[in-house]
């Protein structure tokens, strides 16, 4: 079986408020992109578990890879088969687009159907939700509100039709106790919800992730890129996450391929919403 694991981008990002055990409660609103990865899963040739990993440098051992881990999560409730996997690596890493939790939640989704295991929906998230905070948002894979430590999530009315996106990603990762440690916890200005109704040109002034202002003053070159989308026709730019990603939601195609041509040598993808 081969999948397509797809990667997200977080449409502003609260950080509301510090909780007693450490964690940060947020509130973001996740969409699906169509920047993928490439899964490959079927039976072992060996009775072993492998994994062979092409593409960008993965830098991990296999044990500690999200999509074995997602295999060991399934095994561990149902009587699975050993399997050889296969990950060509596209989504960079470090860059707040959730691309390893996506090739976890779609190793569940995979396991699912090739072994008839007859999960529900809910049954995956709750699986995924042992590998990592946002892994269920890619079992439904629409757009969604999160909150809480960023694992309730809720449906969310959103019409991006006929917009286009770019993603750079600058060589550079932000480690998520990084980009904490320069956020302060606060109550939005603006209710995220009510101005994601609104339409896409007012959400500049009122859509913010505050993550930004750390990372942009200790990586100067990821603000770079916002500001070069939006001075290339962006409708909106962010950083997506706790970075390092930076994405714009264009009118039209041309104006997107411009970004990809301006930053050729970063990672970076254009597709329509």
């Amino acid at each position: 079986m081969i999948l397509f694991p797809n990667c997200k981008i977080n449409l502003g990002l609260n950080i509301v408020a510090k909780r007693p055990d450490g964690y940060h409660d947020i509130e973001t609103v996740m969409v699906p992109v169509p920047w993928c990865d490439i899964l490959e899963i079927v039976p072992s040739a060996t009775g072993e578990v492998t994994l062979t990993t092409t593409g960008n440098r993965v830098d991990c051992p296999m044990e500690k890879n999200l999509v074995v881990k997602a295999y060991l999560a399934v095994a561990g409730r149902y009587e699975i088969p050993a399997v050889d996997i296969f990950l060509h690596k596209i989504i960079p890493d470090g860059a707040g687009l959730g691309g390893g939790s996506s090739d976890a939640a779609h190793m569940i989704m995979g396991l699912n159907q090739i072994f008839s295991l007859d999960m529900t929906d809910d049954e995956m998230c709750e699986i995924a939700a042992t590998i990592g905070a946002d892994c269920p948002f890619f079992i439904h894979n629409r757009p969604r509100m999160a909150t809480g430590i960023g694992t309730e999530f809720s449906d969310v009315d959103l019409d991006l039709g006929g917009l286009w996106i770019a993603v750079v990603k600058p060589d550079v990762s932000v480690p998520t106790k990084e980009a904490y440690a320069g956020v302060t916890p606060r109550s939005p200005e603006f209710n995220l919800e009510v101005s994601l109704a609104a339409p896409v040109a007012t959400w500049q002034s009122k859509v913010k992730n505050d993550f930004e202002p750390g990372i942009f003053s200790l990586h100067p070159q990821v603000e770079e890129i916002k500001r070069c989308m939006i001075e290339c026709g962006a409708v909106y730019s962010a950083m997506s996450g706790s970075g390092s990603a930076v994405f714009g939601l264009f009118r039209s195609e041309t104006d997107a391929s411009v970004i990809k041509e301006k930053f050729e040598k970063n990672h970076s993808f254009i597709g329509k919403l």
